[in-house]
Order: C-alpha cells, then structure tokens, then sequence
C-alpha cells in the first residue's frame, strides 16, 4: 500500500512540535503588516504578532499560497515514488489557498493528490488533521482516511467570543456603528463558522456571560464531549484560555484538551481577545 503524506497549512494552530510528532508537512500562508510580509509561525509568531497590532491605525491583511508553491511541494513528494498526497486546506470560505491548491493537482496528478477543504479554521482545522494523521498511523486506506476527515469536517464546530470589533467591521460583518456600540458598552460577540465562513450569532454583555453562553452552546450541540477531544484555542490571552478549559472540564467532566495561541493568519480576522473551543456536534 502506498504511503500517504499528509498537509495542511498554518491556519491548523497547531504548533511544529505537534505537527511533526503526528507527522504533517505545513506550508506557510503570509501575512502582510506595515508592507512586510510575514511567514505565520514561521517569520512570525503569534505573541510578535499581537504586539505588532497593538499600534493604532494598523490592519494586517493576509496572502494565500499560489498554486506554484504547491506544485513545487507536492512535485518533491510524488517524484520520490508512489508516495499519495492528501491536502487538508484552510477553509475555502476565507482564502484562496485551497484553489491554489487545487490547480496543483491538477496540472501534477490528480489521481496521487486528493485536496479536501477543511470549512474550518485554527484549532477546528486542527482536530481534524488529527484525526487524520491518528487514522494514517492506523494503517487506513486512503479511502478510510478520507472518511475519518470528511466526517470531522461535517460534524466539527467552532464557537468562539470575538475579541476585536474592528476586525468584524472591517470584514463586513457588522456595521461601523454597530463596532462602535459594542466597543463602548463591552458587548461581545458569539460567532461561529457555518458553510466556512465567520458568522455572528448572538451578542452578550460582558465577558464573563459570553463565557457562560458559549458553554451553553456546547451542551446544546455537543456529542458526548466528556469522550472527545476539545480545542481550546486564545489570541494573547493564555489564562484567559486555561480558565475557558477549566470551565468545560468542570461542566462537562472533558479530560482530554488541546490547547493554543491563535496565529497570525486567522488573528487577522478576528484579533486579539478572542477565544475559541472546537468539539464535535451530534451526528
């Protein structure tokens, strides 16, 4: 049977330790601050990144891979034999790069490379490129391997409090007004993904009952979350992500967490003060 070599890309969370424990290959989106272009958590590393946007008036923006890096990398893999490639790529809904990808393959070969949009992001990415990686090491076929991925991606959800106002009006989520508002009287927003992209779906006064709310959420979508693997995931605010945890342990009785900073890439889009978990819904 083939060897399946597994990628992915920043935009998973997961630290290079973790990756090449489970053994992923991650190539680097880019992210763009004051016209220099940064490799995520490669070039630049999140507790960098958050005290570069700490200054007024800066707005990171963010790069895709081009299918020519991704041709470069997938060639090096099928040239050493009759190695198969699986891609996981961040989701489809906030970059190009699952495309790129995808004219990769098929100018190389689309029958050794499979690329599979994720719909997710940050640490939601990252428990389904575990799973995948937990199913390689199994010895699945690459069908089974597949079918472990698609079913994580179909089921895994992404609850999370919005740190930064601004990040959402600048993506066109909410109004100028409206960041404004919330600004001023410490509303927070619950949001999540659906369809692969990041949607608002209901705002709460004050931190501590966004936390309370989004725990809700997790028991009313969860499926047997003391069994499961939960992400816990923060944009510069590690505590902040321990006592999230805490809070779910307690509630839940979950044992079994990872827990990370949220890179450049995604902190783009959602900025500083943001905390995410990531389980699996009822099927």
């Amino acid at each position: 049977m083939a060897k399946i070599s597994l990628y992915a890309d920043n935009c998973c969370d997961l630290d290079q330790d973790v990756l090449n424990q489970l053994g992923i290959t991650s190539i680097a989106l880019k992210v763009n601050i004051k016209e220099k272009s940064y490799r995520d958590r490669v070039d630049l590393f999140p507790g960098e990144f958050y005290e570069l946007i700490k200054e007024p008036g800066i707005m990171p923006t963010t790069s895709q891979v081009n299918p020519a890096e991704f041709e470069e990398e997938f060639n090096n893999i099928l040239a050493k034999g009759d190695d198969e490639i699986i891609y996981v790529a961040f989701s489809s809904g906030l970059s190009g790069t699952y495309q790129s990808a995808c004219v990769a393959r098929d100018i190389l070969n689309p029958e050794r490379i499979t690329v599979i949009d994720s719909k997710s992001a940050s640490l939601g990415y990252g428990l389904t490129l575990i799973r995948a990686a937990q199913a390689i090491e199994a010895g699945l076929s690459k069908d089974q391997v597949i079918e472990e991925i698609m079913d994580n991606i179909d089921r895994m959800e992404h609850v999370f409090i919005v740190g930064d106002f601004e990040m959402l009006k600048r993506g066109g989520r909410v109004s100028a007004a409206s960041a404004f508002i919330g600004s001023l009287l410490n509303i927070k927003v619950i949001a999540e993904m659906k369809d692969g992209k990041i949607n608002p779906v209901e705002k709460v006064k004050g931190l501590k009952k966004a936390k309370k709310r989004m725990l809700e959420i997790m028991a009313e979508r969860g499926d047997n979350l003391s069994e499961q693997l939960i992400g816990v995931a923060h944009s510069n605010d590690y505590e902040g992500a321990l006592l999230i945890k805490d809070m779910i342990a307690e509630k839940f009785g979950c044992q079994n967490f990872i827990i990370t900073e949220i890179g450049a890439v995604i902190g783009a889009h959602v900025g500083a003060g943001t905390y995410p978990v990531f389980f699996l819904r009822k099927k």
